[in-house]
C-alpha cells in the first residue's frame, strides 16, 4: 500500500522531526485509517538508504495517519511516497 508524506506534525510555533502526517491513497475515512494503525512504514532516499517508522493513529476526519520514524525524515521527503507493509 502506498502514502505520500503530506507535512511534519506541528504546531504554531513547534515542530516535531519524527513525526509525519501521511496521505493514504484510497482511504478518505477515518474508520478505514484506524485499520493502519500498528503498520510499518518505510521511505527510501534518492541514495538507497530506507528509514522505518510506524502509524500511530490517526489525523482528522480525512483518513491521514500519524508516523514516527526511528530517525527523522529530511525535508525533501515531504510529497514524496512511502510503502505501507
Amino acid at each position: 500500500m502506498k502514502a505520500t508524506v503530506s507535512s511534519f506534525r506541528r504546531g504554531k510555533q513547534t515542530q516535531r522531526p519524527r513525526h509525519f502526517i501521511l496521505e493514504v491513497t484510497g482511504i478518505t475515512e477515518k474508520d478505514k485509517a484506524v485499520k493502519l494503525i500498528g503498520k510499518e512504514v518505510s521511505w527510501k532516499s534518492p541514495a538507497g538508504k530506507e528509514l522505518k517508522g510506524k502509524i500511530t493513529s490517526t489525523h482528522g476526519n480525512k483518513g491521514q495517519v500519524r508516523a514516527v520514524f526511528e530517525i527523522g525524515l529530511p525535508g525533501q521527503a515531504i510529497n514524496d511516497e512511502v510503502d505501507i507493509n
